[in-house]
């Protein structure tokens, strides 16, 4: 039975509701959605945990400690199918510094983790389709890539906490025998996600579905409308200060983005709150001191500003829609 009658049958024969009314629209589209995107991240998250087990790490990990642009390439790409979000990410960034790794490349790996997962993909190539999430992952890891380098060519070293200690998590280490094994891993670390981000969606949904159904879309026009060229940096900087899991902010931004929210904006947006947060860098203090956060968080920034820009650029020459 395929889901989107089936959810129909539920909401409008079995509950009974009436086609049309407010909450049958939110409860259908939520429903949808929500059963829809869970399904998607469990066998998306089972695969890449399956991958994961043959990646060995302590051979990445003697790799990264060069100093090649490469280094920045591989740790922005490792980055990429590790399923983190911005603070969970952490104790693998001290734990690259504390191994030798350089600081611009444990950065490049710090800051494309959050941004980019195999559970965002899943919900952008759902939400926003196949072009607009190829080329987010590639703005992203162009992102990782060149803010590492950025902070790797300033020499900041010096900022780091001297006794700043950090471990590698090394279940997934590429030593597992069996293929059974691998998949039972893979099968854990799927179980484990949705069950650590289920609420997320949840939330995140829940409110995707409020704003699609109940906003009027003249009212998110007019507000970006007024913004104009300074949407992009306002949605960045309100962004920064909150934290939440990608789960949770690509349905809003979705619906954002479909009530007339510049395509740019509503990324910019979403990434600022992915990358960026308040708790982050409370736990980097612990690591380093506070200049280099800034300067983190400054370079950050300004890069996913450009990429705002760039998206409503494509936006409105018609290239993505």
């Amino acid at each position: 039975m395929q889901l989107k009658p089936a959810i129909d049958w539920l909401v409008y024969s079995l509950i009974g509701l009436e086609p049309g009314k407010p909450f049958a629209e939110i409860l259908d589209f939520f429903l949808y959605d929500y059963v829809k995107i869970l399904f998607l991240l469990f066998c998306m998250i089972f695969i890449i945990g399956v991958l994961r087990t043959f990646l060995p790490r302590e051979r990445l990990r003697a790799f990264l400690s060069g100093h090649s642009g490469w280094s920045y390439a591989a740790a922005s790409m490792f980055g990429a199918v590790t399923p983190f979000c911005s603070c969970s990410s952490i104790p693998i960034f001290m734990g690259f510094l504390s191994a030798g790794v350089p600081l611009g490349v444990s950065f490049a790996f710090l800051i494309t983790s959050p941004l980019i997962n195999e559970y965002l993909v899943v919900l952008m190539l759902g939400f926003f389709g196949p072009l607009i999430t190829l080329l987010y992952v590639l703005t992203g890891l162009a992102l990782g890539i060149s803010c590492g380098f950025l902070i790797g060519r300033m020499k900041m070293e010096g900022y780091l906490v001297p006794d700043m200690q950090g471990s590698i998590d090394d279940e997934a280490n590429g030593t597992m025998p069996t293929l059974s094994a691998r998949m039972r891993f893979g099968l854990e670390e799927a179980r484990s996600i949705i069950s650590k981000i289920g609420l997320w969606v949840l939330v995140g949904v829940g409110l995707g579905a409020f704003i699609h159904n109940m906003v009027p879309s003249e009212a998110i026009q007019s507000v970006s409308a007024r913004a104009g060229v300074w949407s992009v940096p306002i949605a960045t900087i309100l962004g920064v200060p909150m934290y939440g899991s990608s789960a949770a902010i690509v349905p809003i931004a979705v619906a954002l983005f479909q009530k007339g929210m510049p395509l740019g904006t509503a990324l910019s947006f979403m990434m600022a709150i992915s990358a960026l947060s308040l708790p982050e860098a409370v736990m980097l203090r612990r690591a380093m001191r506070l200049p280099l956060i800034l300067v983190f968080f400054s370079i950050t920034a300004f890069g996913i500003i450009l990429i705002g820009y760039l998206f409503n650029g494509l936006s409105n020459l018609g290239f993505v829609r």
